[in-house]
């Protein structure tokens, strides 16, 4: 283990407007570690991980990656990889150049050998020539994290990756998060499916008001109240 954190947010706190989204969140995530953020529709969960991927800029408070300030230069960027629960996949695009686009965006060196790598990996590569637009949602959702992991990043970022994906397709997300985990990457995810959260071995937290609360184990066993979640590790 490193001895400071892949991923580490202090006092992370976003307002819009007079409306609070986010209120001191505090969190590690440490190498090899799966995270799973869960709470209901609009706690701020989307909120919460765009700030940690550098894509919104926090009222207040700091978000780190390796111990340097996230986003700080363009080759930090290089650093996540996230997919968001709208795929946001280039529809007039086919799956290959939708990765080749990514691939060639992080200036990978052969980027054809990475980009049949991970269709095959996805399950995608008999359709690599098919535009996206002919694909159905969860066929979208692959693509989307293959796009996310093409340049495989230390810190991978999930906004409700088991949106859309039949129970075939999310057995082999898991086993997808589980060999990220192997591989040494810092996985957050966001879903307000529990159940997948237990299911995946993950760290479980939960947004309630704005604030992040841990989820212990005998808590997740009993349904007892959470505690409040003052630092992780």
């Amino acid at each position: 283990m490193n001895e400071l954190p892949v991923l580490q947010a202090r006092g992370l706190s976003k307002s819009f407007g007079e409306r609070a989204v986010l209120r001191n969140v505090t969190l590690d995530v440490e190498e090899g570690q799966l995270v799973a953020i869960t709470g209901r529709n609009g706690a701020g969960k989307t909120t919460l991980l765009r700030c940690l991927g550098g894509l919104s800029r926090p009222t207040c408070g700091t978000v780190r990656w390796l111990g340097q300030p996230a986003a700080a230069s363009p080759c930090g960027k290089r650093l996540v990889g996230m997919a968001s629960h709208e795929t946001c996949v280039y529809p007039h695009l086919t799956a290959r150049e939708n990765l080749l686009f990514a691939a060639r965006m992080y200036d990978l060196r052969d980027p054809a050998q990475h980009v049949g790598r991970w269709l095959s990996a996805v399950g995608l590569a008999s359709h690599a020539d098919r535009l996206a637009a002919q694909f159905s949602q969860g066929m979208r959702q692959r693509l989307a994290l293959a796009r996310a992991l093409v340049h495989q990043p230390r810190i991978v970022l999930l906004d409700e990756p088991f949106a859309g994906l039949d129970t075939e397709a999310a057995a082999w997300l898991v086993d997808l998060l589980n060999e990220l985990r192997v591989g040494r990457s810092a996985v957050c995810l966001a879903t307000h499916d529990r159940p997948w959260a237990e299911t995946i071995s993950a760290r479980v937290v939960r947004l309630e008001s704005g604030r992040l609360v841990e989820c212990a184990a005998d808590d997740r066993k009993s349904g007892l109240p959470s505690v409040p979640l003052l630092h992780a590790r």
